[in-house]
């Protein structure tokens, strides 16, 4: 599928390009090309091949979630160096 010098010219319009002579040729040629290319491909016949999302199978590479116990409150706070009713204590800043 030939493409115009025309229909380069509103391409390159849309994409906000200025193209010379020549440029406008050459583009001519290689969107023809990249056309043809898609032409070919909807020849393929694809009646019995399924979609792909991946090419690869997918599986989770994460661990499993498991619940465990968090520390002993008493054995967090004696690595505090300072700790006052159950909290952290921070030296206050303004």
């Amino acid at each position: 599928m030939a493409l115009t010098i025309a229909e380069v010219e509103h391409v390159a319009m849309l994409a906000r390009i200025s193209l010379n002579q020549s440029e406008k040729e050459q583009f001519a040629l290689e969107l023809g090309l990249v056309l043809n290319y898609a032409d070919r491909l909807k020849s393929l016949q694809t009646d019995n091949i399924q979609p792909l999302d991946h090419i690869l199978p997918v599986s989770n590479v994460f661990r499993e979630d498991v619940v465990i116990g968090s520390p002993d409150r008493e054995d967090m706070f004696a690595n505090a160096p300072m700790a006052e009713d159950g909290q952290y204590r921070v030296p206050k800043i303004i």
